[in-house]
């Protein structure tokens, strides 16, 4: 199979079910443009707070990391769907915001990540619309959730991406490629997995309301039943510019951020073209193709149309379900 990763790099992602490429991206090259093109959204959210009376204080001499954390605790909530690639599961309207912009597609077809994934799937490769950017400001300087009276950013719960996603596509050979836009470590909330449990296929997950989600303190979202969970857990830190690829079914989970610094990332997700995407309200699209390199799409403009199209979708029907599970489960009892 072509692609950039060697035979050893190969082996080693069918073992663990996870590879981490060290220093795949340049920082200049491949993340500074999403960095000011962010720093705009930012401005144009900032701008619409204050006119809003929401915020007092621009916070326009810090750089952006801080003025992010900034903004988020003084405003005293989540603002993260702002700048996300993606709308939310639920709740979607007609001017739920997302950012959909040329900085962030040119990272979606990024010509060294693609490579690698064509080491894993082959050269029919389907940006699957699975896909966000996470904004984790340090917890300790967000107020707590009044329903739950946690942090409301807290550890992300074990999961594994197959679970995420609608029963159709188990089979699809999704590949996850998870990066950090500045170093991430175990105190500002980096990824752990665990590896070589991929293979034991894909295991029960419970929702927020279920009872294991109460023992959690309800703080919503999928997480697999701990009794499910084997094996060693490896922490991985990670610096801006390397890339994670995960198989669909490795768990994995984040670490609270319990430091100073906001813990900023994309996870991305490719598929062979034809295949399931499991979200299909959705859109996805060609990233690279040998055998039809017409059908790429290069132009960031349609992808952006792409987004606004399917919110206006969502936001006049209600949506079939994005996953399978049942808060009344026998594994989440």
């Amino acid at each position: 199979m072509a692609g950039s990763l060697t035979t050893e790099q190969q082996a080693r992602f069918e073992r663990d079910g996870c590879l981490v490429v060290r220093g795949l991206l340049d920082p200049d090259r491949d993340l500074a443009p999403i960095m000011t093109e962010y720093a705009g959204v930012l401005d144009r959210l900032v701008d619409s707070l204050i006119a809003a009376g929401e915020l007092h204080d621009d916070h326009r001499e810090l750089p952006f990391a801080d003025r992010v954390t900034a903004v988020f605790a003084e405003v005293g909530r989540d603002l993260t769907q702002h700048f996300d690639f993606s709308l939310p599961q639920a709740s979607t309207k007609s001017d739920t915001p997302f950012w959909a912009g040329p900085a962030v597609f040119a990272l979606l077809t990024q010509p060294v990540i693609l490579d690698v994934v064509e080491s894993l799937i082959g050269p029919e490769i389907w940006s699957n619309p699975v896909q966000h950017v996470r904004l984790k400001v340090p917890e300790h300087l967000m107020p707590p959730d009044p329903e739950t009276g946690r942090p409301r950013n807290v550890a992300t719960p074990w999961h594994q991406d197959n679970g995420v996603i609608t029963p159709e596509a188990d089979d699809t050979e999704m590949i996850t490629v998870w990066l950090p836009l500045a170093d991430t470590d175990r105190d500002n909330g980096c990824l752990m997995v665990k590896p070589r449990q991929h293979g034991d296929g894909l295991l029960p997950h419970c929702p927020g309301n279920s009872p294991v989600g109460q023992r959690r303190g309800g703080i919503g979202g999928l997480a697999i039943p701990g009794t499910h969970l084997l094996g060693d857990t490896i922490d991985l830190p990670m610096a801006a510019g390397d890339v994670l690829f995960m198989h669909r079914r490795t768990p994995h989970a984040a670490h609270r951020n319990t430091s100073d610094r906001l813990r900023w990332s994309f996870d991305l997700r490719y598929q062979p073209t034809g295949q399931p995407s499991g979200r299909d309200a959705f859109p996805g699209f060609v990233a690279r193709s040998a055998a039809d390199p017409a059908s790429v799409l290069d132009d960031p403009g349609a992808w952006e149309q792409a987004w606004l199209a399917a919110r206006a979708r969502v936001a006049a029907n209600t949506p079939a379900r994005f996953n399978r599970w049942a808060a009344d489960a026998a594994a989440c009892a």
